[in-house]
C-alpha cells in the first residue's frame, strides 16, 4: 500500500472539518483575521450536523428512556465545562455559555421546564433563575428618603448600593440528559438518541447569601434535536489535537462523556433510583450500572450461536 497517498487522502477528507477559532491561524497577517473565512470558503464548507435517519416505530424492537447526570468534576467531562474564562476568544466557550447565548438570541427556542417537554420556559423565566438583585442598607436608606418617588420610578438607587449576583459557567456543577436507547431490528443493533439536556446550577436566591450552598436546581431543559445546528457550530476543545476540535453536537451524540443513570423509565411514575435505594450511595451506583448493563445485554441476547 502506498502510505503517502493514503495519508494525503485522509488529510483531504478531514480538512473540511477544521472549523475552529484557530482557522486561518497560519495565514493571518493581523490578529483580527484569525478565525475568519472568506465567503467562498464558507459556501464550499457547507458544514451541517449529520442528520438523523428516519426510524419507523415498528422497527423498534425494544426502547427504554433513561435520565443521566454528567458530573463536571470528572476529567472526561471537562470539555463540557471549560473554559470558564471570558478572554479566550469568541469561539472558546463552555457548553453553558453556548446554550445561554443561543436562547437569548432566539436561535434555540425549544426550551422547557421539565424533561418531558410539556411546559415551555420563557426567556424571562430563565433570567429570573440566573440573576438575584439585593440592596444594601445604604440603598434602603436612600430608598426610604422618598419612598413614593421610588415607587413611581422618579428616583433610583445608586448602583454602588445594588449587589447583582449572576449564575456564570463556573457555577455549573453538572448536566442532566435524557435519552432513548432502542434496538433497531432492521439494522440489528442497539442505538442511542439524545432527547434533552439541562444545566444544573445553584439556586441563585440561596447562593447570593450562601456561596457554599448545595441546593441545586434544573435551570432549563433544551430539546436536543432542535439545538443540534447551534451545537454543531460551537466547538469543544480537543486535548489531543487543537486543530481538529469536536463540536458539542458530535461530543454528545457520540457519548464522549461519562454519565450515571438516576432514572429509568418505569411503571412507578418514573421514580428515581435514590427513592428505592435510600441513604446508600454505593448501592445507587450499583443499581445505575445494573440498569445500564440490562440495556446493553438486550443487544447481546439477540444473537445466538
Amino acid at each position: 500500500m502506498n502510505w503517502r497517498k493514503f495519508i494525503v487522502v485522509v488529510a483531504l477528507g478531514l480538512s473540511s472539518t477544521f472549523t475552529y477559532a484557530q482557522s486561518n491561524l497560519l495565514n493571518a497577517k493581523t490578529p483580527d483575521q484569525i478565525g475568519k473565512k472568506t465567503d467562498a470558503e464558507l459556501v464550499a464548507e457547507n458544514d451541517m450536523p449529520l442528520p438523523y435517519g428516519y426510524v419507523m416505530d415498528r422497527d423498534i424492537l425494544m426502547g427504554k428512556r433513561v435520565w443521566e447526570i454528567i458530573d463536571l468534576d470528572e476529567r472526561v467531562n471537562f470539555p463540557l465545562y471549560y473554559p470558564v474564562e471570558k478572554n479566550l476568544g469568541p469561539d472558546r466557550k463552555p457548553l453553558y455559555d453556548v446554550l445561554k447565548k443561543a436562547i437569548r438570541d432566539s436561535l434555540i427556542t425549544e426550551v422547557y421546564d421539565d424533561s418531558y417537554f410539556t411546559t415551555k420556559k420563557t426567556l424571562k423565566d430563565i433570567e429570573q433563575s440566573l440573576f438575584a438583585i439585593d440592596t444594601t442598607d445604604g440603598g434602603r436608606e436612600q430608598m426610604n428618603e422618598d419612598y413614593d418617588a421610588y415607587l413611581a420610578g422618579e428616583k433610583k438607587i445608586d448602583e454602588q448600593y445594588i449587589i447583582k449576583t449572576e449564575i456564570e459557567a463556573d457555577l455549573v456543577k453538572s448536566y442532566k440528559v435524557v435519552g432513548y436507547w432502542y434496538f433497531d431490528k432492521r439494522q440489528g443493533e442497539l442505538k442511542y438518541r439524545m432527547l434533552g439536556i439541562c444545566p444544573v446550577v445553584p439556586d441563585v436566591q440561596i447562593y447570593k447569601d450562601n456561596p457554599d450552598t448545595d441546593e441545586m436546581v434544573e435551570l432549563f431543559w433544551v430539546y436536543f434535536p432542535a439545538a443540534r445546528e447551534v451545537l454543531h457550530k460551537a466547538k469543544a476543545f480537543n486535548n489531543r489535537n487543537s486543530a481538529m476540535p469536536f463540536s458539542f453536537d458530535h461530543l454528545l451524540n457520540a457519548r464522549r462523556f461519562n454519565g450515571v443513570i438516576y432514572i429509568e423509565e418505569n411503571v412507578y411514575a418514573d421514580r428515581q433510583i435514590k427513592e428505592y435505594m435510600k441513604e446508600n450511595a454505593q448501592m445507587q451506583l450499583l443499581e445505575s450500572e445494573r440498569v445500564k448493563e440490562k440495556i446493553r445485554d438486550f443487544e447481546q441476547d439477540m444473537w445466538n450461536y
